[in-house]
């Protein structure tokens, strides 16, 4: 009895700092917030792969809006939280955040598709390389978020700096919303194919393999698969640096930029299969991203001199030019056959 009693003196001061961690504060937000918010994305993840798609299999397009259906109801559910927990300018802000990123990083699957297309990657492995690519993009963007949040609470005239670039991307954007990214002149599959073997043939779903190098020798080399997710973590980096300086156009709380981002992500990686089904169907979806683009640009170039733009009133012109673009698009493109990203995968790209 007299051992129980002393356990239990002495856990009771590490509960105590345990439960002051807890409700202490982590970059202006309460501990447990952000304890609760990665257990809820850790629980999504091991879900995500270890039920819904432990199989290398297929996505259908019903399946890929059922999924996404249900990351957007979760993502709902967590802001509706934050909105009791921290108010409803907190919540309207998470909802306003989660749009913009949902938004602009579109355009990024478009480009995943391109990676996948050149590469020649199966439908059946797409999922493995999206679902890996999220712990990167978790990884990535708290440390992006984290360093923009710094310069921002240091030099808050830096905001006029994030919406000069996001004005010039919108407009690079308008007027060359037609090209077609060419994958055999990236810098980035180019350094891969001159730095590293690289394997011409899959291995499953293996990213790394044994194979044969120029001279015969056998050894470790990437597969297409392990290029894919190199490429597609580089290329999600790349598209942050539009993205994240957006959210901070709606707010500079660093646990709403962060949480809306990665919910954003996990719903987008979701419905890239319905998307990819179609792709051509939404080929003039990147015009209504540019205009948002320029619009966010000019609302967080305004924030330094005092001139804030009513959160409800961006979330509601972000909705309407958003749905515009996707009702113009369908309706242009209303007489052509469905062309999937997924079929058809030019084959052979890896080969010297």
């Amino acid at each position: 009895m007299s051992e129980l009693l002393r356990l239990h003196m002495e856990m009771v001061p590490a509960m105590d700092a345990l439960l002051a961690a807890l409700m202490g504060d982590f970059l202006g937000t309460p501990a447990y917030l952000w304890v609760a918010f990665l257990a809820i994305v850790i629980a999504l993840l091991v879900f995500d792969l270890g039920v819904l798609n432990k199989g290398d299999e297929v996505i259908t397009a019903r399946r890929s809006l059922s999924l996404y259906a249900f990351y957007v109801t979760i993502a709902a559910l967590f802001g509706a939280w934050v909105w009791v927990t921290r108010g409803a300018q907190s919540g309207l802000e998470f909802y306003t955040g989660y749009l913009i990123e949902q938004t602009l990083a579109m355009d990024n699957m478009f480009v995943i598709a391109t990676i996948f297309g050149f590469l020649a990657i199966p439908p059946k492995y797409q999922h493995r390389v999206l679902f890996w690519g999220i712990l990167g993009v978790i990884a990535f963007r708290a440390i992006l978020i984290g360093l923009g949040a710094a310069l921002v609470y240091s030099f808050s005239w830096i905001l006029v700096l994030f919406g000069a670039f996001l004005i010039f991307t919108g407009f690079r954007m308008f007027f060359k919303h037609e090209e077609e990214p060419d994958m055999e002149k990236n810098p980035i599959f180019q350094f891969l194919r001159r730095h590293f073997p690289i394997s011409d043939k899959l291995d499953g779903h293996r990213f790394i393999t044994d194979a044969p190098n120029k001279t015969g020798k056998i050894v470790r080399a990437l597969t297409p698969l392990g290029v894919a997710l190199i490429m597609v973590e580089i290329v999600d980096l790349i598209f942050a640096v539009d993205s994240v300086p957006a959210v901070f156009a709606v707010t500079q709380d660093t646990f709403i930029v962060y949480t809306s981002n990665i919910f954003a992500i996990l719903g987008l990686r979701a419905l890239y299969f319905a998307l990819a089904a179609a792709m051509n169907r939404f080929s003039y979806l990147q015009i209504s991203l540019a205009i948002v683009l320029v619009l966010i640009g000019m609302k967080v170039a305004l924030v330094p001199f005092g001139v804030k733009i009513d959160t409800f009133l961006s979330l509601a012109v972000t909705v309407t030019i958003l749905a515009g673009g996707v009702f113009y698009s369908l309706w242009k493109t209303r007489n052509d056959p469905d062309r999937s990203a997924l079929d058809d995968p030019k084959q052979g790209q890896l080969e010297p």
